[in-house]
């Protein structure tokens, strides 16, 4: 088996057991505030929003600067410092002693967290080109069966040995996937010459001058806020569809339809990007998300609102993996791992301010409404790639002469 491809199944399974250690916490995070001694209910709510935010917060600070350590020093490296750090971390989540040091703990893990962006880059940096879409798509897969069945883990294993135990298994998990990479891994690198020390923003200004570079990080930011941006929201909706009646069961199963279909559709959509294009990918299933979205507003029962969120997530299995692959392809020679931290930073960035948007904007409009928003940024997404990144990269093509 050649060892781009050994790599990649080692790193689908570790990132398999990494989403499913850190989602195992989500559905009894609230509920952790009411043992740490936080009982008024808009109190909880309060609380479990910052530390939910806060973690996506500092991930997006310091990103960009694990991505230069890991073109200095590697990509593994930081698979390991991530995987090791996050597993110390959830470990002493299981001792916090009330609110605020939750959310220290929670700031601190998104400080050190990054396993799955440094796996991304480091498949994509030791994967032939022409198979870098194929590999990113099924490493995807792994991270989303992980990010399905993590919940159900946590909630059954909550229930059989308290929250607190939850967190040194989580902890257990997280050192596992590391040791994984750690023994089986093998990457091909080398170490840069020592040149001229560069700022932060030395670094991003001569990224962001690689034409469509800029125009994809604003492409990644508007998948995560408009498809995450609903995702809190849902159980809410489901409720009202259902007047109440298993609609626990319902938000599971209209969640993780989504997540399925990602699942399933991540692979094929990826050879898909070697065949055609990358950009090709993910201009048509930016069109396909945004059609998709629109009518998750005007659905009448449940199952409606199921098969619209199924097709929907086979959309969003083409989207980031072709947008990883599009990054891989322009990036600076020697400066991969800093143009995926940049990305990332976007992309956490997204993941912080969908969710907070998302609620104000369902408070004044609706649900629904906020349902019609996401389709009219993914529709800004698709005009972005029709207007400049299309353009852009068929130019590099034929000045390259490919």
């Amino acid at each position: 088996m050649p060892k781009w491809k050994k790599n990649l199944y080692i790193l689908v399974v570790s990132q398999f057991m990494v989403m499913a250690a850190m989602t195992m916490i989500i559905p009894f995070l609230p509920l952790y505030l009411q043992e740490l001694g936080v009982t008024d209910p808009q109190s909880i709510t309060i609380w479990a929003g910052f530390i939910f935010g806060i973690n996506f917060l500092s991930a997006f600070i310091v990103s960009p600067f694990w991505g230069k350590l890991a073109d200095k020093y590697g990509r593994k490296p930081m698979v390991l410092r991530s995987g090791i750090g996050m597993a110390i971390v959830m470990i002493l989540t299981g001792f916090a002693t009330g609110p605020w040091s939750l959310l220290f703990l929670r700031f601190l893990n998104g400080t050190i967290s990054g396993f799955i962006p440094a796996s991304i880059a480091l498949v994509s940096t030791n994967t032939p080109k022409e198979k870098a879409g194929y590999a990113l798509g099924i490493l995807q897969s792994g991270a989303v069966a992980g990010g399905i069945c993590g919940p159900l883990f946590g909630g059954l294993l909550a229930e059989a040995f308290g929250f607190r135990t939850i967190f040194n298994i989580t902890g257990v998990g997280l050192a596992l996937a590391a040791l994984t990479v750690w023994l089986f891994v093998k990457e091909d690198f080398t170490p840069p010459e020592a040149g001229e020390k560069t700022s932060t923003m030395d670094d991003f200004k001569k990224i962001a001058a690689v034409s469509p570079i800029i125009q994809i990080y604003m492409v990644v930011f508007i998948i995560q806020f408009a498809l995450i941006g609903v995702n809190p929201l849902v159980s809410l909706y489901v409720e009202d569809l259902s007047g109440g009646v298993n609609s626990a069961f319902y938000a599971g199963l209209a969640v993780s339809s989504m997540g399925i279909a990602n699942m399933v559709a991540a692979p094929i959509l990826g050879k898909t990007s070697d065949n055609k294009g990358a950009y090709y990918t993910l201009f048509v299933c930016l069109i396909g998300a945004a059609v998709f979205s629109v009518p998750q507003a005007f659905v009448t029962n449940l199952w409606q609102l199921i098969a619209m969120r199924f097709m929907t997530g086979l959309c969003l299995g083409g989207l980031l993996p072709a947008a990883n692959t599009l990054i891989r392809q322009l990036a600076p020679s020697g400066m991969e791992s800093r143009t995926y931290g940049f990305s990332n930073s976007f992309l956490f960035l997204g993941s912080l301010l969908g969710p907070i948007i998302g609620g104000l904007l369902a408070a004044v409009y609706g649900i629904q409404g906020v349902f019609l928003v996401s389709a009219v940024m993914l529709t800004i997404a698709v005009i972005i790639m029709k207007i400049y990144v299309i353009p852009g990269i068929k130019k590099r093509k034929d000045d390259s002469g490919d």
